[in-house]
């Protein structure tokens, strides 16, 4: 990578920890009202989607060293990996506290899907640097999607306190999102070819982190579309936002990868 493109990865990562620190910052202990959570009125959707959530999260180890062996050895982005693990272990704690002081998980239960859940490894789908930023780019906006669906779901059913935790979250993934997508945009600019290639190749084969590691994935994979997850959504809420926001179309993606001939016949 060369040096003008580091120092561009520089500047946005100073924009954004600014921002963070000026605007977003947030505490589960002092800026969510436990006070107020109703514990009379449990919701097995919303638990079972809070629960899963939590999971995802947990592979946040994973994900880390992911980055850290791509990026390490640059400035900017091993700086935002601290900084977004940071922010994205809050939210599995957060997710964790709604469901132990809800009573709709108990201490040991949350252990033991903690056990199940690390048993697994979460393996980065994309060989390529570049493919992985792009991959962080369209998971981020993925989840802000997600979270502001259950965060509906919360408010249209009367849970006011989980409602208000999916609304940090979204914040700060909405935050990831924007940065995700300028780093994009500076790598459009250093080669554009190359990087419309590795968007359209990873917009077409895009799958949710670790969604098949948790357990009952099936049962949590149909939840989670029956809450309007789908992929009328996706090319929707996804894929048309991020194009818009690159200021693409769907006509400057290249077409689908060839897969290599098979030397056998």
């Amino acid at each position: 990578m060369n040096r003008e493109l580091r120092e561009s990865f520089h500047r946005e990562y100073m924009t954004f920890f600014e921002n963070a620190e000026r605007t977003r910052r947030w505490s589960l202990f002092n800026d969510v009202d436990w006070n107020a959570l109703d514990t009379a009125r449990p919701d097995d959707t919303l638990a079972t989607n809070a629960e899963t959530f939590c999971g995802v999260e947990m592979f946040l180890p994973d994900y880390l060293n992911t980055h850290l062996e791509l990026f390490g050895r640059d400035y900017a982005q091993a700086w935002f990996a601290a900084n977004w693990g940071y922010e994205e272990s809050k939210h599995s704690l957060v997710l964790r506290e709604y469901l132990r002081r809800s009573g709709q998980r108990t201490e040991e239960q949350l252990h033991d899907y903690a056990d199940t859940v690390l048993a697994q490894r979460w393996e980065r789908p994309y060989a390529s640097p570049r493919e992985m930023l792009i991959y962080g780019m369209i998971q981020e906006l993925t989840t802000f999607v997600v979270y502001r669906s259950q965060r509906t779901l919360a408010i249209d059913t009367g849970h006011e306190v989980l409602a208000d935790i999916y609304r940090l979250i979204g914040r700060d993934e909405m935050a990831h999102t924007k940065f995700y997508q300028h780093m994009v945009a500076l790598h459009l600019d250093d080669d554009r070819a190359g990087t419309l290639a590795d968007l359209a190749h990873v917009l077409r084969t895009f799958r949710m982190p670790a969604e098949q590691l948790l357990p009952n994935a099936d049962a949590r994979a149909e939840l989670m579309r029956s809450t309007g997850i789908n992929a009328q959504v996706y090319l929707r809420d996804i894929v048309a936002p991020t194009l818009s926001a690159l200021h693409l179309t769907r006509h400057d993606l290249p077409g689908p990868r060839q897969s290599p001939p098979d030397r056998m016949r």
